[in-house]
């Protein structure tokens, strides 16, 4: 089974037993996941902004205004932080302490690069668009010229990666299973709900399908 190398910064100390390296894991975390949150050091201060993302092969790529403070600052190749966090329950104990719960995450690190090669900036924003809605990229108009020069993309190699999982029932104190509190997992997931249409959609357009938004 391939797997990432862990290294002294992506090996998982606390609870190391969560710890995942297996490429094909991490990567379904990621595909899954929609927004992710990228942590950089700009002019001595520290900024964690939320973003859309997409995974293509062994990279990340992020997308903004290059009028951005993130996406100015990595401009510059400075170290970036990248995580994508999954939440599949709240775990419920019957003490206050070992409340947790549930979750799949992946942390990224190393230093992004601009997107320069045209072809690849394309690919990358295809890539975005059919992440968030599958196919939903041939169904709408292509960017214009003016479009593409005012979007940058930004590529991470996932190189130095690790991940880190919980799955199962609270971890009581043995003398408290005799307590008479009810403890154990309460599942949760992002679902869509009903599709509201754009005030100014043209007549008889069929409703938007949300199976499509199916990614587990």
């Amino acid at each position: 089974m391939e797997q990432f190398q862990p290294t002294t910064r992506t090996r998982v100390k606390r609870l190391a037993k969560r710890g995942v390296y297996e490429k094909a894991a991490v990567n379904a975390i990621l595909d899954e996941g929609i927004v992710c949150h990228v942590g950089f050091t700009a002019d001595g201060q520290t900024y964690v902004i939320p973003t859309g993302y997409v995974r293509v092969d062994d990279r990340i790529y992020v997308h903004g205004s290059p009028a951005s403070r993130m996406l100015g600052a990595l401009n510059q190749a400075l170290d970036v932080c990248i995580t994508v966090t999954l939440i599949d329950g709240l775990v419920l104990a019957r003490s206050a302490f070992h409340h947790s719960m549930n979750y799949r995450s992946v942390v990224v690190l190393g230093k992004a690069r601009l997107v320069t090669d045209a072809d690849e900036k394309v690919a990358a924003l295809r890539a975005f668009v059919n992440h968030v809605v599958p196919g939903r990229w041939d169904e709408v108009r292509q960017p214009t010229a003016k479009e593409l020069q005012g979007t940058h993309v930004l590529a991470l190699p996932l190189d130095e990666v690790s991940a880190k999982v919980r799955t199962g029932p609270p971890i009581d104190d043995e003398e408290d299973y005799a307590l008479p509190i009810w403890a154990g997992v309460v599942p949760l997931r992002t679902a869509p709900g009903e599709p509201v249409g754009d005030p100014r959609l043209l007549p008889g357009l069929p409703i938007f399908d949300t199976a499509r938004l199916a990614r587990s």
